[in-house]
């Protein structure tokens, strides 16, 4: 019986420490003068991961042995990220008030401040600057070329940016420090990193990033479908939508979702997509090459500043459910263990 209250108290701390996290996040975000002075713990994770791939992604090496020396990587990176996080945690909780120090190192993992910061930047940059402005704003926060772009293009890169971001820089680090505690948040975070920076099927790292890219996949699987979900709850809570917003945003995850060339990108951006009365997604331009994709959503191409912006108030919704849900978790937690 006490290994299994021992679990059930861990599982308590994790999710008040996961609704703390999120509403610091939220309040306060990441300080800049922080991240002047000893910068973000997705950039020491970023600097790890590129001395890894510069210590053993060998050009000379073959595909398959290059795929192993990309998994030993991610392997590494996971350990030793994990392990200080995870002895960080308890040594917190072993100390008076240490569960605030949990939930401010959790709200590190989190992005919901800065998510909304960057997108709002590329509406307001469309318009106040035109179209220069708004693809020099969205080169920010997408891949894609963004000189290939015109001012509905932007719009859209900016929505489905913020769609997807919902899903792996806010659901799915929530999700995995409930889970797995601060190790757990910190592991989904680092995967996520290494994705982003070496998972892309470049001649570099197709081979080397496939553990990464494929891993990423993976983590993301319960967050995306969860995020979706959240969009589509946002959509039927609010008021400046059509009644039949949800309905539109539910039919468009059922039916398009699946086609996105990603495993998971297309639940959110699909459910966005029907919500706003939108279409997503679809033929892009990545360092000059062409990436079909099938669009999410049946609505219209020619997004504009004020759908980034009724997508950014979704998006406040949608975040303000999982923080409702994760503290009525909390308080079950709370209750069934008194």
């Amino acid at each position: 019986m006490g290994n299994l209250t021992d679990g059930c108290d861990m599982v308590q701390l994790h999710l008040l420490a996961a609704v703390a996290a999120l509403l610091i996040e939220a309040l306060i975000g990441y300080p800049d003068g922080v991240t002047r002075r000893v910068g973000h713990p997705v950039m020491w994770m970023g600097a790890l991961i590129d001395l890894l791939d510069r210590g053993l992604n060998r050009q000379a090496w073959t595909a398959w042995s290059r795929r192993g020396a990309g998994a030993l990587a991610v392997l590494i990176l996971i350990l030793l990220v994990a392990v200080p996080a995870f002895v960080l945690e308890r040594g917190l909780h072993a100390l008076p008030l240490g569960a605030i120090g949990v939930a401010l190192a959790g709200s590190t993992l989190i992005a919901q401040r800065s998510l909304y910061d960057h997108v709002a930047r590329v509406a307001d940059a469309l318009d106040r600057g035109g179209l220069a402005a708004g693809r020099a704003a969205v080169s920010h926060i997408v891949g894609r070329d963004p000189d290939r772009l015109d001012a509905a293009g932007v719009a859209r890169a900016a929505i489905e940016s913020l769609a997807e971001n919902f899903s792996d820089a806010v659901v799915a680090p929530t999700f995995w420090l409930i889970i797995g505690g601060l190790a757990g948040g910190a592991a989904y975070k680092a995967i996520n990193t290494a994705d982003s920076m070496i998972g892309h099927r470049t001649a570099r790292h197709q081979a080397f990033g496939w553990g990464a890219a494929r891993l990423d996949d993976l983590v993301n699987l319960p967050a995306s479908r969860l995020a979706a979900l959240l969009i589509i709850a946002a959509a039927a809570l609010s008021p400046a939508l059509s009644g039949r917003a949800a309905a539109a945003a539910w039919a468009a995850l059922r039916r398009d979702a699946a086609r996105h060339r990603s495993p998971n990108a297309g639940y959110p951006e699909a459910a966005t997509a029907g919500a706003l009365g939108l279409r997503l997604a679809g033929p892009r331009f990545y360092g000059g090459i062409r990436v079909a994709d099938a669009p999410m959503g049946d609505g219209r191409w020619e997004a504009t500043a004020t759908d980034i912006r009724a997508a950014l108030a979704l998006y406040q919704r949608a975040d303000a459910i999982l923080i409702a849900l994760v503290a009525v978790l909390a308080l079950f937690a709370w209750g069934a263990l008194r």
